[in-house]
This record gives C-alpha cells, structure tokens and sequence, in this order.
C-alpha cells in the first residue's frame, strides 16, 4: 500500500497547546471547525476556520479542543457531478474516537482521552487450528439472562459480565465474534416504518463504539465512559482466555445512495470517497446505496488506521470484513486478490498476529470469489454450508419424496477434509471458515422446521430475505408436537453441529444453536431488535440435552488434533501439521466410485490421524450414516488401530454419563449405526 506519509495523524490529536485537528479534503474549498455547548446539543460556542497544506490536509488548533468536547465540521465547495458539499451541516469527522446521538439520524464527535489501563491482561492468540468463533449479537446475547443484573442485559458491560464468561469458557468456544459495534444509524426507510437497523451493518464512523450498546450509566457520563465500558469488555474476555472478534463494515457507509443522509464522508469529499459512473450516479457493489471507493489511497489509509486503532488501542484479536470484495476492487471494479488495501490488511506489522476473515462476495460483477483471497485470509465458505445442509437436509426431503437423496456422499466428505477443491494448496483448511449458520438466515432449529421463510414482520410483505434456504421441516411447517417430527428435528440439529466441529477448517457457531434458539422462521431479522431475536434463557429439557452434545463435541474437537489439521496432506510426503485420511466403505473395504456418488450409498467410515508437531500421534474414525434406514457396519481394519472407543453418537439427545464405562470395539466389529447419524470413536 502506497498510502502517503502526508496523511499522519488524521483526526485529533492533543498536543500541549490544546487539541490539533486534521481532515483530509481534496474538492472542498472551506473548512470550519464546530464546538458545541456543553448543554445545548444544538448550540454552535465557537468556530474555527481549517487551513489547508499543498498535501489537502485541513488543520487547525484550538486549546478548547479537549476530552468531553463535542464538535463537528462544516465543509463547502464546489458543485459538480460528484460533489455533495452542504456546508449548513454539521459533519461526524471521520476519524473520531466517541460519538453521542443528538436526534434521529444524527451523531456529533468527541473529544476522548483513550487512556486505559490494561493491567496484566494480553490478547490470547488462540492459533487458527484452535480457534472456535462463536457470532454473537451485543445486546441480543444478554437481553434476556436474568442471571445478569437488569442494568446490565443488553450491553458491553452484560457480555463481560462473569455469567456470560462463564458460560461460553464452559461451553468451550475461544473466540467471541460481534456484529457490528462501529457506530452505525438506522436506514431512512426503517425510520419511517418505525423499524430499527438490529443488526448494525450501516456505519456511521469507523472509529467510535456503538454508544448504545453501553450501560445508561456510560451513555450519560458520554463517549469516554462508552469506550471505557468497550476496554473493559475487551480486558475480561481476555483475562478468560476469550478473544474479541470484530465484525466491521467498510464497504459502504450510512449515508445511503444520493439523497440519502449526508453525515461525514460525502459531505468532506464525495468524489474521492464514493464510486460513481460518469454521470455522477452511484456505482453500487454493496446493495446498501453507495459503494466507498478502494481504488483511491484516502479511504484506504482511512481503513487501515481504523483496523490500527482497534487492534491497537483496544486491543481487538481480529476481523470479519464484510462483503470483503468490495475491498478488493480496481478502479474498473475489478476484483484483485492483491489489490493494495487487502495485501495492506494482510502484511501490516500493527496488524501482525490479527485474524482476518473476509466475507468472499458482493453484488458487483463477479462478486462471489469464495477461495480467490490471498493467503494469509480465513473466508466464509458458503459452498461448505450450502453442501452439508443439503447433505442432511434438502437430500433427506427428497429421498422421502422420491425414494432417493439425488447424490451420493462424495462432496460432503470433500467439505468434511477441509474443502481442498476450494483453497489452494499452500493456504491449506484453515482459509475456510466452516459454517451452518450464520446471522443472516435460518437459526439451525429453524434449518429444520421450516421450508420457506416467514418474514412478513419486516414490512416488506416477505420479499425480503433468500429464498434458498436448503432447508427441511421433516412434514409440518413450524412448530410440531409429533414425537417423531421433533425427535428428526432434534438429530437433524444434532448431526449438522457434529458436522461443524468435526471437520477440517476454522468452525464458527451462531449463538443460540447451541440450545436450539428459534426465530420462528424468520430469515432476515435484521430490523427485530426483541424477544424474536434475543436469546432467551430458559431451556427447556431438550435445550439442555442439545446444549450439553455441542459442550461435548467442542471437548472432543480439543482433544484430538486429528479433527484439526492445519495443512493438506500430499500423497507420499510427511507433512507435519496436516492429518493423514482413509475412507472405508460400510464393510470395511476401499470406496468404490459407486460408493462416492450413489445416492443410495450414503455411508462412509472416515479414519484420519494427525501428522503431530507437538503433540502425540492422535487418530479418530468418523462413520457417517445419511440415508433414514439403520445399517450395520463393519469398523474399518487399519495396520495402526487395534481398539475403537466410542466418543459421540448423534443419535443419542443426550451425552451419556462421562463416568459409565465404555468397552472398546476391535476392527472388524460389526456395529449398528442408525438411520441419519453419525459415530466418531478415538482409533487406538
């Protein structure tokens, strides 16, 4: 990245002679510095005229500029096909530490002192072949916990609070990873159909924590106590041995399409920071009205120091980048994989050591490049989720329909090795972030009891939404009280998170599928900020029983390395680090091609063995069963293997007692295996 060294210190900066403000503007032909009133959020005490260096570089120093102050800037120029100056309003500045709201819509910048103290904690640096995310929404997760004090549900402060870091260190998961927390505002359609933006993804600033998601206490102490609230947050997480995630979204703003709001960025210089086609309309790859434009150095340094900020100064263990493609585009929109800013993201020493994970797609042209990022990322793999559901799902709904499941098992064990067809060999099954489930779409519960979406809550008369779920309701729409419906749901729910965290690759959980959460089909509950899509904890019976397998499977994924190579392995070489694979047919025998690809043979028993570089030789055997019919099983002969100890048995709701004894099985035993299952078994 060519960044210019002239671009220093953007924002503000205190210095002995009070605060210095830098704003980079290159269209713009006046600038003006805004101090509010302490009280009055609309009365403007004081302005100060910014002036401009040969690098476009406004400035100005004032020693009223200090923390607690707010403030805003008011920019004017020229019009023209791109320009959007409106220099009546007052202007987020882009760089800002704090922002607090003064009415719908609008956010005014503070002055922060960042201090804080970190004490002894560190950022735990869990390795990627360690890693568990776990997506999870701030205010969502503890809305609802009455274990949490009533103050605190709903808040940085509740997600650190000593329940909830309780539960997920003994649920097992390492990483925490958030929606968005940027400060973000609500789109104008969802103001005027009284809706709110639950989600977050429509920043207003890249620098600034969400202020509502703070206690009331740190929202009225201002945007210093807001920020103090999100260290601490960060701080204990760490202490637990959790790492902090970000979900960040630099691909557009919320300043919408033209005529849209204009709160910071297109009011500075809409020609630089925003795509546009000649006619000055808006170049549109997002979906979301505007599109920030990777192919010009300001907004790329804007990004980079806003990553340096969080990792930095708020010591953030990573980040997902969404609709990462958008990052990744030439002046022509063409998407590069070593486009300046991602190899920046990558190869920036402040950066060195962060988790970056990219979500491989937009709506611009060729905007899906699931396995075209450089090495070095993680990605969203969406082929890896649109498999395994339909593996245990979409097929199962036609093989009862038709008599047969449509294919065989081969793409599935494919995406079960690591998706070797996907990433190139040298970024191995850790460039894929496997996953069922995310925020967007079904709940996993949901994956199982419905067919279609139901989102009509959206007010968009259920428009909204993808239609392609793959999904099964096992023969009723919703919700069921048919024992054999529910018992189908519940294995189908089971057999999908065995999958997850039984594969090659990094595996993220949705909060809630855990235990089964359900938003009552509801697909796209991006604007439900309630009981629909908080968590709610009170389980019932079933609950526990689903939560305590997911416990169980993520103790298993620890302690057998087999389940988590970091390299492919090459036919013939030792490679350290990746896992040894042979697959077996029902009676033990190779896999024929017939065994790959027949619907009708969709059983397979998988052995593989960690190639160690630290710890012992481990080996396990995975048999997979996906058609609704029992079969028996002949438990593969291998020249290492000599006892079969069962570990996990999808079948079961339950984990049984850790304490009954459990008789191993010698190769060539003839087990029972039933209908849609799966048993794994430390091979010994």
């Amino acid at each position: 990245m060519s960044a210019s060294d002239d671009l220093h210190d953007l924002g503000v900066r205190l210095t002995p002679s009070g605060g210095e403000l830098r704003v980079w503007s290159e269209q713009a032909d006046a600038m003006e510095l805004c101090l509010f009133d302490d009280t009055d959020p609309n009365w403007i005490v004081t302005t100060l005229p910014l002036a401009r260096d040969s690098h476009n570089v406004w400035s100005a120093t004032t020693p009223l500029l200090v923390p607690g102050r707010r403030y805003g800037i008011r920019v004017s120029g020229p019009s023209g096909t791109n320009n959007a100056f409106q220099p009546e309003l007052t202007l987020i500045e882009p760089y800002s530490r704090g922002v607090v709201r003064v009415g719908t819509g609008r956010y005014h910048s503070v002055v922060v002192d960042t201090a804080f103290d970190w004490g002894s904690s560190t950022k735990p640096q869990i390795p990627h072949g360690r890693a568990v995310l776990y997506e999870a929404h701030v205010r969502g997760l503890t809305k609802q916990n009455r274990a949490i004090p009533a103050e605190l549900r709903g808040t940085y402060a509740g997600l650190a609070h000593p329940e909830t870091i309780a539960y997920l260190t003994d649920l097992g998961v390492t990483s925490v990873e958030l929606l968005p927390v940027h400060a973000f505002l609500p789109e104008q359609r969802l103001i005027k159909q009284g809706l709110i933006n639950y989600w977050g993804y429509n920043t207003a600033n890249f620098f600034s924590p969400h202020p509502e998601y703070a206690t009331s206490s740190a929202q009225a102490a201002g945007p210093g106590a807001v920020l103090t609230e999100f260290k601490t947050m960060v701080r204990l997480l760490h202490e637990a041995g959790l790492e902090v995630i970000l979900d960040v979204v630099y691909n557009h703003t919320a300043e919408e399409g033209l005529g849209g709001p204009v709160t910071s960025l297109r009011g500075i210089d809409n020609a630089a920071y925003y795509r546009h086609d000649a006619s000055g309309a808006s170049l549109d790859v997002t979906g979301c009205g505007n599109t920030v434009n990777y192919s010009h150095e300001v907004p790329q340094r804007l990004v980079l120091d806003s990553l340096r900020y969080w990792a930095d100064e708020v010591q953030i263990d990573g980040f997902r980048f969404d609709l990462a493609v958008t990052l990744g585009r030439d002046a022509d929109l063409n998407f590069q994989p070593d486009h300046p800013l991602l190899t920046a993201i990558r190869d920036d020493s402040r950066l060195s050591g962060v988790k970056i994970i990219a979500e491989p797609w937009d709506l611009g042209p060729g905007g899906w490049q699931t396995g075209h990022f450089a090495t070095g990322w993680t990605e969203w793999n969406d082929r890896y989720r649109d498999r395994m559901r339909d593996f245990w799902l979409g097929d199962i709904a036609q093989a009862r329909q038709s008599g047969s499941a449509g294919s065989g098992i081969g793409r599935f064990a494919t995406r079960l090795a690591g998706s070797a067809n996907t990433f190139a060999a040298e970024r191995g099954p850790l460039a894929s972030l496997n996953f069922i489930t995310a925020h967007d779409g079904f709940t996993l519960a949901d994956l199982t009891a419905y067919n279609v979406k139901h989102n009509l809550g959206n007010g968009e008369a259920n428009r909204d939404g993808t239609d392609t779920n793959n999904s099964f309701n096992h023969g009723v729409e919703g919700p069921s009280s048919d024992p054999v419906i529910l018992a189908a749901r519940r294995k189908a729910m089971r057999n999908l998170l065995g999958t997850l965290l039984l594969s090659a690759g990094v595996p993220m959980i949705t909060a809630g599928d855990e235990f089964g959460r359900s938003q009552r089909g509801n697909n796209n509950a991006y604007c439900q900020d309630s009981e629909l899509t908080w968590l709610n904890w009170e389980f019932e019976p079933w609950q526990h029983d689903l939560y305590g397998v997911t416990r169980r499977l993520l103790q298993v994924r620890r302690e057998n390395p087999a389940l988590r190579p970091e390299h492919y392995a090459r036919l013939g070489e030792h490679v350290p680090g990746s896992s040894q694979m042979d697959w077996y047919d029902t009676g033990g025998g190779s896999m024929s091609e017939s065994d790959w690809n027949s619907p009708e043979q969709r059983t397979l028993q998988y052995i593989t063995a960690s190639t160690p570089t630290q710890n012992e030789r481990n080996r396990v055997l995975l048999v997979v069963h996906a058609l609704e019919q029992d079969t028996v099983v002949t438990l593969a002969e291998h020249p290492e293997v000599s006892a079969y100890t069962l570990l996990w048995d999808s079948n079961l709701d339950a984990v049984p007692d850790p304490a009954a004894a459990v008789t191993p099985l010698g190769p060539g035993s003839r087990v029972v295996v039933a209908g849609t299952s799966m048993q794994l078994y430390r091979a010994d």
